[in-house]
């Protein structure tokens, strides 16, 4: 039971008077915004530093919410469009209003980014707008003031990768911001990358009307998911249009005229092609959100990949800064961030704030929608024995009937203690299906566990349990 909000006060900061503030976050993103307003919740004052001129980061303003806004939207477009309305007998001919497309985007952001500014005002939570960097542990710069925390979050988040050689103006050569505010369809996007960004946002352009050419240095995309799930998913893509080019490197991107032309060549090293596009992605990953913070002044040394090392609390290697998020080791998602916020604030409180960072889901948000939490099964083998068992989306009723067949649910299981290590799936809401895996695992859960939790139909969710009893060998229909 956690203890009155007035003795957490007295024990954890017998000394506020001698700082501006009990906690100083720094970074409103999704970790910076939900650290501040949780340790605001426990009594303490708190500031959250932002430089941008709203709040939530890149993942509400130019990341997570906008990217949905327009995959929805192209949803909508596409099913028009290829006939999957006009096979449950309704009839349309679509035509594209680009401007309101974006415009219901930027108002999604406009809504949610200023729901945040409510919650910080709710919540007493003091929003110093500009730039922070460290002068000691304890004291701060943000913009032209000095303020000190007794506390200090670093929630900074992560910036795009840059592509050696390969300049973003944002008109022909776009990052993941850029390719939201695209003024027309391109003819051909070429994607560079083919992770869980590029994925998605080729998606919305190909839906829409554009060409779309995925080029990935690896043999397959969405590095880090399951091998099942990765074939599996660009087998889809291909069927929807999007065409691969595996195992190729770019080596550069020349810009004449408002045309791109990539030189590409095999990963391997080979003999160099071209491609020509009216517009090119470059999606290749990211990274944390560091530079200009002032870490040399406290001493705060970075890992060999950028990132600031902590321990199970969030403590960096400096006394009173604490760490959460992209810049920190772990998957780079805003739930993560998230969930970190939440445990960072609760530790500075003195109570007990824990991730449990072998649960965490992730999610790709295309059609169908690509899921997963906990181990592949290839990382799940290289640990002992296992069960898997799959369960083939066409074979659920649900969405059979919603003409979503594509896809499958797969779960895989300890063999000697059933204890389920990992589930993957693709369907069209394997988003919301992950949250009940996710849920079953944090409980220890075992697959029988599953297989023998009465599922309301017909659900896609029924699926999770044909996977799981399929694990025994005992799926019902199939």
């Amino acid at each position: 039971m956690s203890q009155p909000v007035s003795l957490i006060q007295r024990r954890v900061h017998p000394m506020a008077d001698e700082f501006d503030y009990d906690v100083l976050v720094i970074g409103a993103g999704p970790g910076g915004y939900v650290a501040a307003i949780r340790a605001a919740q426990l009594g303490l004052k708190v500031a959250c530093a932002e430089s941008r001129e709203t709040l939530g980061g890149t993942c509400l303003n130019v990341g997570c919410i906008p990217s949905k806004a327009m995959l929805h939207a192209s949803e909508y477009f596409d099913a028009a469009a290829n006939g999957t309305m006009a096979k449950m007998g309704i009839k349309v001919t679509p035509e594209l209003d680009l401007e309101a497309m974006h415009a219901q985007r930027r108002d999604s952001v406009k809504g949610l980014t200023g729901g945040i500014e409510f919650l910080f005002k709710k919540n007493k939570v003091t929003w110093l707008k500009g730039r922070a960097s460290f002068e000691d542990a304890h004291t701060v710069s943000v913009g032209e003031q000095k303020v000190t925390a007794k506390n200090v979050v670093i929630a900074t988040g992560s910036t795009v990768t840059p592509l050696p050689g390969v300049t973003i103006d944002q008109q022909v050569v776009v990052d993941s911001t850029g390719a939201l505010e695209l003024p027309k369809v391109p003819e051909h996007m070429v994607v560079i990358g083919g992770g869980v960004i590029g994925l998605e946002l080729g998606s919305v352009w190909r839906r829409l009307g554009a060409k779309v050419t995925c080029v990935e240095f690896l043999d397959q995309i969405l590095p880090g998911f399951d091998g099942d799930v990765r074939k599996e998913a660009n087998k889809i893509f291909k069927k929807q249009g999007i065409e691969f080019k595996l195992s190729t490197k770019v080596t550069s991107v020349a810009v004449d005229g408002g045309k791109a032309t990539l030189t590409v060549e095999p990963a391997a090293g080979g003999e160099a092609t071209t491609i020509e596009a009216d517009c090119v992605l470059v999606s290749i990953g990211r990274k944390p959100n560091v530079e200009g913070l002032g870490l040399e002044k406290i001493g705060l040394e970075l890992n060999n990949r950028g990132q600031i090392g902590t321990d199970h609390d969030f403590r960096t290697s400096v006394s009173g800064v604490w760490a959460i998020g992209d810049v920190i080791p772990g998957p780079m998602l805003a739930h993560k961030a998230e969930d970190e916020g939440i445990a960072v604030a609760e530790n500075i409180a003195g109570q007990h704030g824990i991730v449990n960072h072998d649960v965490i889901p992730s999610v790709v948000y295309t059609w169908p929608e690509i899921a997963g939490v906990g181990l592949t099964e290839e990382a799940a083998k290289e640990k002992g024995e296992v069960k898997v068992g799959k369960f083939p989306m066409m074979a659920n009723s649900r969405a059979k009937t919603n003409h979503e067949p594509d896809g499958f649910v797969k779960v895989i299981a300890d063999a000697k203690t059933d204890r389920v290590l990992g589930v993957w799936c693709i369907a069209s809401v394997a988003g919301t299906m992950i949250a009940q895996a996710a849920q079953a695992m944090e409980f220890g859960a075992t697959s029988e566990d599953i297989a023998y939790t009465c599922h309301a139909h017909p659900t896609h969710s029924e699926a999770v349990k044909e996977a799981a009893m399929a694990v025994q060998g005992k799926p019902i229909h199939m």
